[in-house]
């Protein structure tokens, strides 16, 4: 077994001992899993690089891990399931997720317990650590990860880190957000570079070396400042870099011990994987290198829930991987992005996500979750349409796929329409408003009783081709509604993803640098309704009885910089008139809330219908059916009250 020692740090009741219905009392443990793994067993062989690590005297490379438990006091008392929360960025979030809390900030550990929707239907959620470059704390979760060396020799390379300021800054960090650098081998590197691009998918400018230097191994300097809305990448040769995959073997081997734990630890009959953006990318990326499987052969998850992870992979498992960067060209990016085994007409590979596992017989059953934001950055309609975006794809029978319709990439609400967006920039308009969390409640449920009973889940909803659904970018744009106050992005400066070559050494996990871009993959968005809804996907309430239109795109703010490109992320939200006098006053070309509605208790009974037709449908539970009414109400009340 390759967890080897357990550390536990702390154990205290959880939420202040509140008592969560018939589960009773939970704890919340604190600890460090230490774990060793055989290089040479056939379950490890994908991880890049774990043939160079140092090994301890049973030939074991050696790493730890933070982790989080929170489950009941009482063992006995909790339905058997635990939720392997693979942590953002070092952020515990998967209880407050679901659990429909407000976000602590980013320095605390707190884990609030919101409505207590896990913990009253029994889950245990633990939550473990896995990025190297997390600087690990009380609040971040982390992984101590070993360094490589070659014949006993230090090793460098090339590595690349993307930059995209929101306000002047004339220094900055070599990491992607506030992460680990890898140290400037030489600062005076003569092959080092700097390129800029205007926008997402603009050609690179080189900036001449006598502009910007290195101010220490960790940081560069330009002298003319990083101007907001640019995208910059450094390529530097890098040092100490470490096995960037032991990451994904601690999520797999803590999964794998918590089956069936010694010592006072509860065993599971359940256990399912949790990813949100980056971390459900880590787990598409795990799925597509087999690491489902431990070291002696057993099937590890039952189940896998990845959210707003759309078509992409990441920097996970390669040498000078950053495993934060998201949008910068490279590994995480290439082919392939759905599940079953097909030809990319433009590689030419012939690949899908589920191969190694089939072969392996062990495939979890896998409920994939989008946001319409995902379509907008251009890659989640690759995960069920083909590359000549010519047909769609035959779904898999080991997964569902859902877009939570006319969302953005996380849940919203009326009161976290201002203010900064994720990647720290802020929107030219109002952001989604709209809640999904309901409906990743019900996927949770669902996937359960799938794993458990063999009940299957609701049909995949998506954009799809056939039924028109699925359109391009610029067919979208093109029959937009002219929503007054709502600009549209520049469809020339709009997200792509494309065919890449990382290099000649590629197979080896070592990239070369600036990789090579060529043609475009199909980049299709959902379908509008009258209303500029999506037409696609799980529809809320919100857009069959909608208050308002909502996307999966916004445009980033002047102040920002780029007002012209789209907003990573967010969505935007957009009232209709509340009366016709205003629709008339302000030519808006939807009809006004007045004329929709006969009153707040029509609209009410309208919703209730609605979400009662979600539940009968298996997209809903039932007990959330008064929630989803409730949220709707208050976004019916804001629109009201805004104009």
């Amino acid at each position: 077994m390759p967890v080897v020692a357990v550390d536990i740090k702390e154990c205290r009741p959880y939420a202040d001992g509140r008592s969560f219905g018939e589960h009773g009392e939970y704890e919340r443990i604190e600890g460090v899993l230490r774990f060793a793994v055989d290089p040479g067993n056939a379950a490890n062989t994908a991880i890049v690089d774990l043939e160079y690590a140092p090994v301890d005297d049973k030939d074991r490379v050696r790493f730890e891990s933070d982790f989080t438990l929170v489950a009941p006091k009482d063992p006995s008392r909790g339905n058997g399931r635990l939720i392997v929360e693979v942590v953002n960025r070092g952020r515990r979030r998967t209880v407050a997720f679901f659990n429909r809390a407000p976000t602590p900030p980013i320095t605390s550990a707190e884990i609030p317990e919101g409505d207590g929707f896990l913990l009253n239907h029994g889950y245990s959620v633990l939550s473990i650590g896995w990025q190297w470059d997390v600087y690990r704390s009380d609040a971040l979760l982390g992984l101590d990860a070993p360094e490589i060396s070659i014949n006993g020799q230090e090793v460098t390379g090339q590595a690349c880190v993307e930059m995209r300021p929101n306000l002047v800054e004339s220094t900055r960090l070599l990491a992607n957000r506030d992460h680990r650098p890898y140290p400037v081998a030489d600062l005076n590197d003569p092959d080092a570079m700097l390129l800029v691009r205007d926008w997402e998918d603009g050609p690179d400018t080189v900036i001449s070396r006598s502009q910007w230097h290195f101010s220490d191994p960790e940081h560069i300097t330009l002298a003319s400042g990083f101007q907001p809305g640019k995208i910059y990448y450094v390529i530097y040769t890098g040092a100490n870099p470490v096995v960037v995959g032991c990451g994904m073997l601690a999520v797999r081997d803590a999964a794998a011990w918590f089956r069936n734990p010694p010592g006072d630890f509860a065993a599971y009959e359940r256990i399912y994987g949790h990813g949100v953006s980056q971390c459900g990318r880590l787990l598409r990326h795990m799925v597509y290198l087999g690491l489902n499987v431990s070291e002696d052969g057993s099937p590890v998850f039952d189940g896998l829930l990845p959210h707003v992870a759309g078509g992409r992979m990441g920097e996970f498992n390669h040498r000078f991987a950053q495993p934060s960067c998201q949008s910068n060209p490279g590994f995480g990016h290439q082919f392939p992005f759905a599940d079953n085994n097909l030809t990319d007409t433009l590689t030419e590979q012939t690949d899908g996500l589920l191969d190694w596992l089939r072969e392996l017989n062990a495939v979890p059953k896998i409920i994939y979750t989008d946001s319409a934001a995902e379509y907008w950055r251009g890659d989640a309609c690759l995960t069920h349409i083909d590359s000549n975006g010519a047909a769609d794809l035959e779904p898999a029978p080991e997964t569902r796929r859902y877009l939570f319709a006319g969302t953005q990439h996380l849940p919203g609400a009326p009161d976290l329409m201002v203010g900064q967006g994720p990647d720290g920039s802020t929107g030219m308009h109002p952001y989604n408003a709209v809640d999904y969390i309901p409906l990743l409640r019900a996927a949770l449920f669902n996937l359960d009783r799938w794993v458990t009973d063999g009940v299957e889940p609701p049909s995949s909803q998506h954009p799809r081709l056939d039924d028109g659904t699925a359109v391009t970018q610029a067919s979208y744009l093109n029959a937009a509604l002219s929503i007054p106050s709502r600009n549209q992005p520049d469809a020339a400066r709009l997200w792509r993803v494309r065919e890449i070559d990382v290099g000649a050494d590629a197979a080896r996990g070592i990239a070369a640098y600036p990789v090579v871009e060529g043609r475009e993959y199909p980049h299709l968005v959902p379908a509008a309704d009258a209303d500029g809804n999506d037409l696609a996907g799980i529809r809320l309430p919100d857009l069959t009885v909608p208050v308002g239109t909502h996307t999966g795109w916004n445009l980033r703010h002047p102040d920002t910089g780029a007002p012209e490109q789209l907003m990573s992320m967010q969505g935007s939200s957009h009232w209709f008139p509340a009366t016709a006098g205003q629709r008339a006053e302000t030519a808006d070309p939807r009809l006004s809330i007045e004329e929709r509605y006969a009153s707040r208790d029509d609209y009410s009974a309208q919703v209730k219908a609605a979400a009662t037709k979600l539940a009968e449908a298996g997209y809903l539970l039932p007990e959330d059916v008064d929630l989803v009414v409730k949220s709707c109400l208050e976004r019916y009340d804001c629109a009201i009250a805004q104009r």
